[in-house]
């Protein structure tokens, strides 16, 4: 009876000789599907982390770009303080400057330096008024830090429509009278203003000097259409025109790839 059983048991295995083909062929399956889930486990762990640091570095970007932001409303501000404050000190002293063109220049008109026309030199009776102008400017710029926001501070001349062929300008006519008008206030404040208050010791956020000189001659006229002798005096003037620090055009192309990385 041993012997039979055992044959007979035998004799099943023959029946199905694939059986353990099979159960080898699943088991490495099982295998091959572990070994992909944790292959697939550690990818996606990794764009986790990929996706995580890029989400932190927009994040560093976009508090860069406030930073620049709130800079360039930080520069525009303590330029309409120093322009508000010098009119109101000013006019304080009986001085009647104006704040012109969005609060970016101080002009001073012809009655306050009294130039004639053809005439670039500033009269002895005004140079009391100039110098206040000058030293009220030296003041407000000085304070907190205000020319490491400014990038320029203009001294502009400018003159009225008619022609001028003075012996010095020849040819240049207004072009050459606006800016000798501009030069003239500049040397007068840098001969009237002390050793230690001068504007040509102010240097803007780079190191370089703050104050510069320009003529405009008649392109830039307050009044377009000159008649009377009022008008042509109103187009006879100086613009303190105050320029502040804005960012490069490489620093607009960040901004501009910043935004494009985040759609």
């Amino acid at each position: 009876m041993a012997l039979l059983r055992s044959s007979k048991h035998v004799s099943v295995d023959e029946e199905n000789p694939y059986w353990m083909s099979f159960s080898d062929i699943m088991s490495g399956l099982l295998v091959i599907f572990i070994l992909a889930s944790v292959i697939l486990i550690l990818q996606l762990m990794e764009l986790r982390e990929q996706a995580e640091q890029e989400r932190e570095r927009l994040q560093d970007q976009v508090v860069e770009v406030e930073e620049e932001i709130k800079l360039l409303r930080k520069a525009e501000e303590v330029r309409k303080n120093i322009l508000t404050e010098a009119a109101e000190i000013l006019q304080k002293r009986g001085i009647q400057v104006e704040v012109s063109e969005n609060s970016t220049v101080l002009r001073i008109p012809n009655q306050l330096l009294g130039f004639d026309t053809g005439a670039d030199q500033i009269g002895q009776q005004y140079q009391d008024t100039a110098h206040e102008i000058g030293e009220v400017l030296r003041q407000l710029i000085s304070q907190e830090n205000r020319s490491d926001y400014l990038d320029t501070v203009f001294v502009e001349g400018h003159t009225d429509s008619r022609p001028f062929n003075g012996r010095l300008c020849g040819e240049k006519g207004n072009w050459c009278l606006s800016t000798f008008r501009a030069i003239s206030l500049w040397q007068f404040w840098e001969r009237a203003l002390p050793t230690g208050a001068k504007l040509s010791s102010l240097t803007n956020g780079e190191g370089k000097p703050l104050f510069s000189v320009s003529g405009y001659a008649e392109t830039r006229p307050v009044v377009e259409n000159q008649r009377t002798e009022d008008d042509y005096s109103k187009n006879r003037r100086i613009d303190i025109r105050f320029t502040i620090r804005r960012p490069s055009s490489e620093d607009y192309e960040k901004v501009r790839d910043k935004v494009e990385l985040t759609r």
